[in-house]
């Protein structure tokens, strides 16, 4: 049994985000298709989703040519999807969220939830992904809720499931875990197209790698036949520098002190929890840590985003624990946030509006009461060509860029000034080798240039590579200090803390 996509191509206008592309993938086989953002990965999943009609070409299931005219379409045809954003709602139960749309009915049409709850256990049971029925959705680790979509998947039967960055937002353990389950997956006869950034891990997963670059497909091989830097000079065109290349820290006197800082979550529990830290110009400081513990609210706090409980923030000796967003950034601070779409982008706004976002109310973006129009799209012409943002024009919705140059959108805008404080949290989450390799560039430059840098991410091969200084962070507190030439396992026990004490006994 065979899913195949057969010379598809997908004409919007001004830009051919598919041409004559091809793929198959088999019953009980993992294909790994790779590219970088803007490549038209995403594009192809959404035509064999019933999301887009493709301009040509055709979808065959075993054989047979099939029309997908909405999802429902590719539902009955036996395939799924596991989304890099979850649709699940988070007041739901996870067999709410399971029977959503497909819901078992018994007697005058009313939703038989004990069969609803049995289909969750029957296949958490059947694939080993361990979800309790009668949880509520937004009380899950994000690892599980990635499980309740996969149990939603299985539910209406697919025979091929397409995952869309599925660890991007997943810690290591999670990520081992999730590898269990898309092997237990193949070994039952699914199909799995596996799209990621990470070349690691469709080195480590997959049967067959496919390329994609501009809209085309450039490439098939075998994992056995190449390496990371082989894949990344296949999907970017050109040998990518897997390495950060940076000369060693010189830090002088400390920009960012942050002092017995305690913030509150939305539930208002301390997420963080006395927590002390400094950044001096000239380093980059990483902090690593297990997803959930405090990094989001730190961040937030230190950026204005979120007021802190008690303790201080002070930037270059001056008190800016209660300073707004706005007068934080107008002492020279730049923020890449952690969810670009949240809380970096306008996604409604064009690409130009976004990039003046900070600066429409300054000179010379802003003339008096009037906007000028013309000093904007100079700034935007200006910085979509250094920072190397792939767009068909300055005057389109941001929201229609791929995630990576949504990502050179916002740190073009913020690094786009000279600055003495970076706070990047998650930088380059979700982008490709070639963008991440572009924008540790960018991070290091303002390293050297005296900035004092502040990153937070999940990947701790990111940290390690970025940060003259790696801090662990774990229930809402700095627990340890690390050099980056300390091994990935001693920092990974710092950031489980107990968790891992448990596991080793």
């Amino acid at each position: 049994m065979t899913l195949e996509l057969r010379g598809i191509t997908k004409q919007f206008p001004g830009v051919l985000a598919n041409d004559n592309v091809n793929l198959s993938v088999s019953e009980g086989e993992i294909v790994a298709l790779l590219g970088e953002n803007g490549a038209g990965k995403t594009t192809l999943m959404n035509i064999l989703y019933g999301l887009y009609t493709p301009t040509a070409g055709e979808i065959l299931v075993d054989g047979e040519p099939r029309v997908f005219t909405s999802p429902g379409d590719a539902i009955d045809a036996g395939i799924g999807m596991v989304h890099q954003h979850f649709m699940l709602i988070p007041v739901f139960t996870v067999a709410e969220n399971v029977a959503l749309g497909f819901e078992p009915l018994k007697f005058l049409s009313w939703i038989d939830t004990k069969k609803a709850r049995e289909t969750v256990t029957d296949i958490s049971s059947r694939y080993g992904l361990e979800v309790d029925p009668d949880a509520m959705t937004e009380d899950l680790p994000v690892g599980i809720q990635q499980r309740v979509e996969i149990i939603k998947v299985l539910s209406r039967e697919a025979r091929f499931i397409v995952f869309d960055e599925p660890t991007s937002v997943l810690t290591p353990p999670e990520v081992d875990s999730f590898f269990d389950i898309v092997n237990g997956l193949r070994a039952d006869g699914k199909g799995i197209i596996f799209i990621s950034h990470k070349l690691s891990e469709a080195l480590e997963v997959a049967d067959r790698i496919v390329i994609m670059r501009r809209g085309k497909t450039v490439a098939e091989v075998k994992p056995e036949d190449v390496d990371e830097a082989k894949l990344a000079e296949l999907m970017v065109g050109r040998p990518v520098d897997l390495v950060v290349d940076k000369a060693p820290a010189q830090p002088k006197d400390v920009v960012l002190s942050v002092n017995e800082l305690v913030v509150l979550d939305d539930r208002n529990h301390r997420s963080v929890d006395g927590l002390s830290l400094e950044v001096r110009a000239g380093e980059i400081v990483g902090i690593a840590g297990v997803q959930g513990n405090g990094q989001t609210e730190l961040v937030e706090s230190i950026t204005g985003i979120r007021p802190s409980l008690a303790g201080l923030v002070h930037l270059a000796g001056e008190d800016i624990t209660t300073r707004s967003p706005r007068a934080i950034h107008n002492r020279d601070v730049a923020h890449v946030p952690e969810d670009r779409q949240k809380r970096g982008l306008v996604l409604p706004f064009t690409v130009t509006e976004n990039l003046v976002l900070d600066s429409y109310h300054q000179p010379p973006i802003s003339r008096w009461i009037l906007m000028d129009w013309d000093a904007a799209r100079d700034r935007a012409v200006r910085l979509v060509e250094e920072y190397d943002v792939r767009t068909p024009s300055i005057e389109v919705e941001v929201s229609t860029l791929s995630g990576g140059n949504q990502q050179k959108v916002i740190v073009a805008r913020e690094f786009d000034r000279p600055v003495q404080l970076v706070i990047g949290a998650q930088p380059t989450r979700g982008i490709d080798v070639g963008s991440i390799e572009y924008i540790h560039s960018r991070i290091v430059e303002k390293r050297d240039a005296g900035a004092a840098v502040l990153i937070i991410s999940s990947e701790l091969e990111e940290i390690k590579a970025l940060s003259d200084r790696i801090l662990v962070m774990r229930g809402g507190k700095i627990v340890a200090e690390f050099d980056p030439s300390a091994s990935v396992a001693d920092i990974g026990l710092a950031m489980l803390g107990s968790e891992a004490e448990t596991v080793a006994s």
